[in-house]
């Protein structure tokens, strides 16, 4: 019987791709609940999400934090990407970068899982390094359109491709892993 969480998130396009890496040797079900996001770190940010949806689900949860890191940003905005694309649009991602030379940048994509409330969240994360450059291909799905990664921004990606080596892909497989480990160690022998 595969495991089943509950993936705390109200981004659609975030579950789909979750549900397409994960299932079926996970089960992922939705849940939207509106956690508050403390400041620091990406570690930081996604413990305590970690802990506040274990505390509100009252069981397994997995929740995801991204942060995309300008290199020469000193790793800006970070984990406050969300809030600086929704205030200056994908053109303004562009301008942070004007005056650098070095556009490189990481796209970086923690996850959390809890088994339940009480228990310390375990981290699972994946990098994938790119460049920004000006927007090309579909909006629809925060800053995909900026993030170049081998001469193509991720929005010009099919999913599948993306779902083969972004930063999520990267950070489910780790995911994916240690619950085959998990269950691997915990399974009985045939008799």
């Amino acid at each position: 019987m595969a495991p089943s969480i509950n993936f705390v998130t109200g981004n659609a396009n975030k579950l789909r791709e979750v549900k397409t890496i994960l299932e079926p040797g996970i089960e992922v079900q939705s849940n939207p609940l509106d956690l508050e996001e403390v400041q620091g770190t990406i570690e930081e940010v996604t413990l305590s999400k970690c802990r506040r949806a274990a505390e509100s689900v009252q069981g397994p949860v997995l929740v995801e934090d991204t942060a995309l890191c300008f290199n020469a940003l000193g790793g800006l905005p970070g984990p406050y990407i969300k809030w600086f694309l929704a205030e200056t649009g994908h053109e303004g991602l562009n301008n942070l970068l004007a005056a650098y030379p070095d556009k490189s940048a990481e796209a970086v994509c923690t996850f959390g899982y809890s088994p339940g409330p009480g228990h310390e969240p375990i981290l699972f994360q994946g990098r994938c390094p790119g460049k920004i450059v000006p927007a090309r291909g579909p909006t629809h799905f925060g800053w995909d359109p900026v993030f170049e990664y081998e001469n193509q921004t991720f929005a010009e990606m099919d999913g599948a491709e993306k779902n083969k080596i972004s930063h999520r892909a990267r950070a489910l497989i780790k995911l994916r892993e240690w619950f085959e480990a998990q269950h691997a160690a915990t399974a009985v022998p045939a008799q």
